[in-house]
């Protein structure tokens, strides 16, 4: 056919100029959503710290001399009693034969003494002076006998051989830690250290959470044993204790690396509003932005920041508790915008 009848060519034209459909055209920019939550108004302390056993000691012979053997090696596990290191005696058994060979000399004097004083033959002011030598040498006798008894180290507990700080044959001074031998009868600490600022919030008794390298995804629970008054003059840092329990089945030593969450206890006296940190879309200083859900559209809202914890902000104004605001999208939104929510679907 040559040509086209006019009603044909209208109904061709109209169709040549309609637009297709799109099923997606009503709906909103996709986000993800969030509810404002409650938590602490103050924020967890964090910071690292060392395991170690509660009970740590550093055994030392009193008196100097030489070593002449060590029972045990590092890591061993030793029982209350058990010989762990002696020094040579035979010098201070010598002090201590000595020493009684005198006492006994004073006090056989002594008791001649007194029979001559009964039979009025020596003053009394004599015989004190015989009581009085019987007395000094009867003391340093006792002094040598101790000191020949802590001529020898033994486990005053069960416990783990941590280190061995002297080798035999060596001629150590009185009081020099020989081995240090740590006891879990009392349970395991974490040794950390603190700021000034940070001190000020932890009192002993508070929360805490323990997490470790050597159990990646385990959390042990503890609380603050112990807060010093006095900053080690090495750092200007102020330590801290955090004790812990674990199970007969978990492995610790001396040493490993804790990651420290502590609550301080004030903080359950007071809540803020929490959002997740990917709410945030504007910042300046500790006033943000944030789009809040009104129905299907975004409404840009401006909040205060109190701190950041983790992957949440704690607000200190702005935002009421339970309001859903977006999470992921928002950097992508303006004020007004029509959105779509979109939910994620569970494993």
């Amino acid at each position: 056919m040559k040509y086209l009848t006019p009603l044909m060519l209208v109904l061709f034209l109209s169709a040549c100029g309609a637009a297709p459909s799109d099923p997606t055209a009503d709906q909103g920019t996709p986000v993800r959503t969030g509810i404002a939550s409650s938590g602490p108004a103050i924020a967890s302390l964090r910071t690292n710290g060392i395991v170690a056993a509660r009970d740590e000691m550093r055994l030392s012979f009193k008196t100097g001399g030489i070593i002449r053997r060590i029972t045990v090696q590092e890591g061993q596990s030793v029982k209350q009693g058990q010989l762990l290191a002696e020094l040579e005696l035979t010098e201070i058994n010598a002090q201590f034969q000595q020493a009684k060979q005198v006492a006994d000399k004073a006090a056989r004097d002594l008791e001649r003494g007194e029979r001559l004083h009964a039979d009025q033959v020596i003053s009394l002011e004599a015989l004190q002076n015989l009581r009085t030598q019987a007395a000094i040498t009867a003391a340093a006798r006792d002094a040598a006998r101790f000191n020949l008894g802590q001529s020898t180290i033994v486990a005053p507990r069960d416990g783990v051989i941590l280190r061995q700080l002297a080798e035999e044959r060596e001629l150590i001074p009185p009081g020099q830690p020989i081995i240090v031998l740590g006891s879990s009868e009392r349970g395991h600490i974490v040794r950390a250290a603190v700021s000034d600022r940070d001190l000020v919030r932890i009192n002993v008794g508070d929360r805490a959470e323990i997490r470790l390298d050597s159990y990646p995804g385990r959390v042990f629970t503890g609380k603050v044993l112990e807060v010093s008054a006095a900053a080690d003059p090495r750092n200007g840092l102020f330590p801290i204790e955090v004790q812990f329990e674990v199970s007969a089945d978990t492995k610790l030593a001396t040493g490993f690396v804790a990651k420290l969450q502590i609550t301080p206890a004030a903080a359950s006296t007071s809540s803020l509003t929490y959002i997740p940190i990917a709410a945030l879309v504007e910042g300046d200083g500790d006033i943000a932005q944030v789009f809040v859900v009104d129905g299907t559209v975004a409404r840009k809202r401006e909040v205060k920041v109190a701190f950041i914890e983790g992957d949440t902000v704690a607000l200190s104004s702005g935002l009421a508790i339970g309001t859903t605001l977006v999470t992921e999208g928002a950097l992508y939104l303006v004020d007004g915008e029509r959105i779509s929510p979109v939910t994620t679907e569970a494993n």
